[in-house]
């Protein structure tokens, strides 16, 4: 993506936050990593833009997406992953924890175990991150939105 359009971009998310109201202090916009462009917000109150379990953030992530797709002539198309004062990224780092802990416990007692009720991105960190493990299997049951991991022993 063109050095002009990150700029333009950094302009038209001022501007969508600027309308709404609230106070973003500033806009970091990361280096592009394939056809997503990292965002992140710094703001006093993040809590009314991130919402219970980030959802709020999810929903925002969304609108501001179409919202710069539409404003930003280009041919490729490109993706956001918007976080606010590293939110997604805190969170993130305590679900690979979790899941590490839950897997060291599942292969020392044998018994499979289930993680809480999780969003399908949420479920996705936790497969990623145990997936080179030999002794553990990891597998999504149930229907949404009570839908969650369970860390199962791999029988040799």
């Amino acid at each position: 993506m063109a050095q002009s359009n990150i700029k333009k971009i950094q302009e038209i998310i001022g501007e969508f936050f600027g309308k709404t109201g609230i106070i973003v202090e500033a806009i970091e916009i990361k280096t592009p990593q394939d056809s997503t462009i990292p965002i992140n917000l710094k703001m006093e109150d993040p809590q009314v833009l991130i919402g219970e379990g980030g959802q709020t953030l999810m929903e925002v992530q969304r609108l501001l997406k179409l919202v710069l797709q539409k404003k930003i002539a280009s041919e490729a198309r490109f993706y956001i992953d918007l976080d606010i004062n590293d939110y997604k990224k805190k969170k993130t780092d305590y679900l690979k924890e979790m899941a590490k802990s839950t897997a060291d416990e599942v292969s020392l007692i044998k018994k499979e175990k289930y993680l809480p009720p999780m969003s399908a991105y949420d479920r996705r960190v936790i497969h990623v991150e145990l997936a080179g493990r030999q002794d553990i299997i990891t597998e999504s049951v149930g229907f949404e939105p009570e839908r969650m991991v369970a860390i199962k022993p791999r029988l040799l």
